[in-house]
Order: structure tokens, then sequence, then C-alpha cells
């Protein structure tokens, strides 16, 4: 008798212990793996993704109520969905077109938002602003005029919405498919397959891939008027976190991956050379809070080259962020923006 208790009793230890052991390396495999709203993108050529819950916290003290447009507040009124507030997280594709001046621009963005987006009041409001809709793998995809292209629209699921302003609708089909196996933790796009494991493990926005393509301008890249030594589709790995060593401050850290160790080193002084220049522009500007931010990025800012890589890392505070995110009110394509600024 005594010995069968033992043996169940062990019996049960060893398959408590196995199922313990399995939640770890469930968590530990999750812990590793993309957010799922960047798991569900379609192939692209770059992906920019943005967790809003932890950046809010970040900036609550900074942040000003926003000054609302009226097609703005019809917008908020009509659905319940407020950006700013209700969108928590921001998983972009970017797609390259074939023809940049065409009407479809040089870039086609595939989208999938988090947050408190769905409910019968979006609903209502996309059958409303919908020219057409289709059903495909039982959701219904609705397309919206949008500034000379067609927005698709689809809610897929109780918090997330996904659209996609690609020529053709292959991109939010994707999307759709991938939602069916959105469970298996290391399903994605090749491009989040080959570059998120570059990504620093705290990171609260990160990009992979060609993200340079929206400052693209003659195959080159503009940023604050100034020109890269980048090319618009060189491999580059983005990222912001939090600064710890610097309290209430975040880490901005952008890798490009050269073709050699030579080519990395080259472009590292010239990318030196360019904020050297950078600061002694800025410097004279006036002094308001957009000019001061920027001249204190600059100054933190340092380039190193390592192996075929090109660092430059630079320390971003609460308030300059702050800043930055009052100037950019923008809302997905198709949908209504909080401000006509840019």
């Amino acid at each position: 008798m005594v010995k069968d208790m033992n043996r169940r009793t062990r019996r049960t230890l060893l398959f408590v212990a196995a199922v313990l052991l399995m939640l770890a390396v469930a968590v530990f495999l999750r812990s590793k793996a993309p957010p799922e709203a960047a798991r569900l993108l379609p192939e692209s050529d770059g992906i920019v993704f943005v967790n809003l819950k932890p950046m809010r916290v970040f900036l609550h003290k900074d942040l000003k109520p926003p000054q609302r447009v009226p097609e703005y507040q019809q917008f908020v009124d009509a659905t319940g969905v407020d950006w700013e507030q209700d969108l928590d997280e921001a998983a972009i594709a970017l797609h390259r077109m074939d023809n940049p001046n065409g009407p479809n621009g040089a870039v086609a963005y595939s989208m999938v938002l988090v947050g408190k987006l769905t409910g019968q009041r979006l609903k209502n409001w996309l059958e409303s602003h919908a020219a057409s809709r289709e059903s495909y793998a039982g959701h219904t995809v609705y397309s919206v005029p949008s500034e000379g292209r067609t927005v698709r629209i689809a809610q897929i699921g109780y918090d997330t919405v996904a659209l996609s302003n690609f020529p053709t609708p292959e991109k939010i089909h994707s999307i759709l498919d991938r939602h069916a196996t959105a469970a298996w933790p290391f399903a994605g796009s090749s491009l989040l397959t080959r570059h998120y494991h570059d990504v620093p493990l705290l990171a609260q926005a990160w990009g992979v891939g060609q993200i340079g393509l929206p400052f693209s301008e003659s195959g080159a890249i503009r940023i604050f008027g100034f020109r890269l030594p980048l090319v618009d589709d060189a491999t580059i790995v983005a990222s912001v976190s939090p600064a710890l060593q610097l309290g209430e401050a975040l880490e901005v850290r952008i890798e490009e991956i050269a073709p050699s160790d030579e080519a990395a080193a080259q472009q590292a002084a010239a990318l030196s050379l360019l904020v050297t220049v950078a600061r002694g522009f800025t410097a004279p500007l006036g002094g308001n809070s957009a000019n001061n931010g920027l001249k204190a990025l600059l100054r933190s800012a340092e380039v190193t080259p390592k192996h075929n890589r090109v660092v430059l890392t630079a320390t971003l505070s609460r308030a300059q962020l702050a800043n930055l995110a009052q100037e950019d009110n923008s809302a997905p394509p198709g949908l209504p923006a909080a401000s006509k600024e840019p």
C-alpha cells in the first residue's frame, strides 16, 4: 500500500514538473518571439513596430491634449475610437512601389493595429464609408477611398484591425491568412525571421529592413533636411529602448548592415562627419523646444563601426520625445487624423 502511494506521488510530481517545464519553455519562447501584430504582417521591404502603452506612461506628464479637427471629432463621435488614447500597438509593413511617381507613390503600407478599436460602431462607420466590400477567410474587407488610393480594412479580432493601401488585395489577404496561424510564436514574414533577433530585448519601438523608404528622395535618405550617407534600400535595424543608466531617457539606436567591414568603416566616417556638420548647422537656431531637442539629440550622437555594421546611438529625453509626439497626430491611411498637420 505504502509503495503504491509513493509510486503515485512520484508520478504526480513528475507530471507536475513536466507541466511546469513546458510552461517555462513556452514563456521563454514567447519572450523571444516577435509581437503578434508584427507576426501578422505580410512580406514587405521594411517593418516598423511601436508599443504605445509604455510610451504613454513615459510621456503622460508632458503630453498636452490634442487639438482635434472637426472631421476627426466626427469620427470619434461616430465610432468611439480615439487614436490618441485607444491605440496600444501599431505594426507597419512598408512596400516599395515600382513607380515612385505613379498614383500609389513611392511606398505603400500594410498595418495591424491593436487596442480599443473594434466594435459595432466602427463597423457601421466602415459600412457607410466603403465603396465596396468582399468576404475573405471569414472576415469582411472594406475598401475605403483615400487620397487617390483604395484602403482595405478588416476587423480581425476583438481588439485588432488590419488595413493596407497596397494597390491589390494580396497584402490584406496575407494578414488574414496569417491570423489563422498566429498562435505559433515564430510565424511571420521572412524579413522578420531574418532580423528580429537583432532588435534589443527592451525596445519599445523598432524597425527592420528598408525602413528609410518613407524618407527616400532620388535614391537617398533625408532626415531634417540632411542627406544621410545611406541608400534608401539599405538594411537597417533601428530601435528606441529605455536608457536605464540615465533614468527618464530613451536610447535611440540605428544600425546599418554594410556589405563589408571596409564599407562599414567608410560609412561610419561619413556619418560622423555629417553629425559634426549638423551640430554646427543647428547651433545658431532659435531656442524653441523643437530646436533645443534636436541640438541635444545631436550632442549625444555617437557613430561607431562594428565589423560590417555601422551603429549610431543617441539619447532622447522624455520632454524631447513628447515634443515629437505632439507634432505627429497622423492616423492610419483611410481613417481621419486628429490634425491636418503631418
